[in-house]
């Protein structure tokens, strides 16, 4: 069976990713902070991207996913600010805009795609040519816990219900993940079905994609090795302190 990528159906990425507690603001706060330009590494379909252009600033937005592209230009040229954002189609882990910019950011856990060490590295040392020398990196992941980890492992787990912008109709989505824990990788094959407003099925759509789970102590490695230093670790989006009961780490990072 041929596999269908998570990333090559847009809008329904747009439907059931709608992001994480106060990472938009966040992530648009740095933005006005800096003043631009802002890159964005693993952009989609622009969900960070437009929010910091609406706000004056220019960004550019880059993902391997031209699908996914093509919803961002067609979504920036509806919110009216497709002169502020340059769309690229490319690597995080090997790409050269000639360039540099005053922030860069990787939201919604999009630097676990980086399915190797070797590709870890090249993207943080990408980062770091592009980057200004005062300039600021920042981006988030989820804490992994063993605990969870075996819990999830080759288990269907339900994910959510989410509403259809527009219609009375539902997206259900469930998760099948298949570790490897050797490799720190996971599979993720998606279920999502459609139900129209009396709970009818419309669509039913079995999709995959792939990440690379990383420890903190082994990223905060990975920085200094790259040549980064760590100004701010967070356990939230709004600024609590990470500690042990952190789900979430957020950080905040500049050139040594």
């Amino acid at each position: 069976m041929n596999e269908v990528s998570a990333y090559s159906l847009p809008e329904h990425y747009d439907w059931i990713s709608t992001g994480l507690d106060g990472d938009i603001a966040y992530y648009v706060g740095l933005a006005q902070k800096s003043g631009g330009p802002v890159l964005e590494l693993g952009c989609g379909t622009g969900r960070c991207s437009l929010a910091i252009a609406r706000t004056g600033i220019e960004v550019t937005g880059l993902d391997l996913s031209p699908e996914m592209l093509h919803r961002a230009r067609k979504k920036a040229a509806e919110m009216g600010v497709s002169d502020r954002i340059r769309w690229v189609e490319g690597n995080m882990s090997h790409f050269d805009l000639g360039e540099r910019f005053r922030l860069i950011i990787i939201p919604y856990r999009s630097f676990l795609h980086l399915m190797t060490v070797r590709e870890q590295l090249a993207a943080l040392a990408a980062i770091r040519r592009h980057l200004e020398e005062d300039g600021l990196f920042a981006f988030n992941i989820f804490v992994p816990r063993v605990s969870d980890l075996a819990d999830q492992d080759r288990r269907m787990a339900y994910r959510g219900s989410f509403p259809v912008p527009g219609t009375d109709h539902l997206v259900e989505v469930h998760d099948w993940t298949e570790f490897d824990h050797f490799l720190q990788r996971a599979r993720v094959i998606r279920y999502l079905e459609r139900f129209d407003g009396e709970g009818r099925s419309l669509e039913r759509l079995r999709t995959v994609f792939w990440f690379r789970y990383v420890y903190p102590t082994e990223l905060f490695h990975l920085l200094r090795v790259a040549g980064f230093q760590v100004v701010n670790r967070y356990g939230d989006f709004k600024g609590r302190p990470f500690d042990r009961q952190s789900s979430e780490l957020v950080v905040e990072a500049k050139k040594i």
